[in-house]
């Protein structure tokens, strides 16, 4: 087996994480058009930008998988959830995503080890400590949407995510392009 082959257990494991990431950037997109439906701006800005990174992570996985000779499989997305019952419900799915994210990695990550491919357990420690950051921003958003427990407080909260972002230099549209 050549040095660029990839077993078929840390393979299959990968291709699922690649399409993961695209029905995550996908999914995102429709938390994003919610919360635009919903006057909630600046949250709709924020999970646009969370979907570019998502797309950023899939394109991760693609680029490990061609430079190992091996053809990316894209498979079908699944419709991703689009009405929420409150801002609250749409940050917990948010939380939900993050955590069913760090599944998927370190499934591949365990994989790789198992089969001693060194080199997907390199591109995936990074994917291993950005799960860290998704999942505690995540957790932070829920308690500060849960504090903003009235309209006023929501309304704030989501004018000082639309504030940091302007001012961390992203001006995105719902259906705008990449992160960061």
């Amino acid at each position: 087996m050549p040095a660029t082959a990839i077993k078929p257990g840390v393979l299959k494991e990968l291709q699922r994480q690649l399409n993961h990431e695209l029905a995550a950037a996908h999914a995102y997109l429709a938390l994003a058009v919610w919360c635009h439906d919903q006057n909630f701006k600046g949250f709709a800005r924020f999970f646009s930008k969370q979907a570019g990174e998502e797309r950023q992570h899939a394109q991760k996985l693609m680029d490990h998988l061609l430079d190992r000779q091996v053809l990316p499989r894209l498979a079908a997305m699944p419709e991703p959830k689009g009405e929420f019952r409150d801002l609250l419900g749409a940050a917990q799915h948010a939380e939900s995503m993050e955590r069913e994210n760090t599944a998927g990695i370190h499934a591949c990550y365990e994989a790789a080890v198992r089969e001693g491919d060194v080199a997907s357990q390199v591109l995936l420690q990074w994917f291993v400590t950005e799960q860290v950051e998704e999942e505690d921003w995540t957790a932070e958003m829920v308690q500060r949407v849960q504090r903003a427990n009235c309209a006023g407080g929501l309304g704030d909260l989501d004018r000082h995510i639309e504030r940091y972002l302007k001012e961390d230099g992203l001006n995105m549209n719902t259906g705008g392009g990449g992160g960061d």
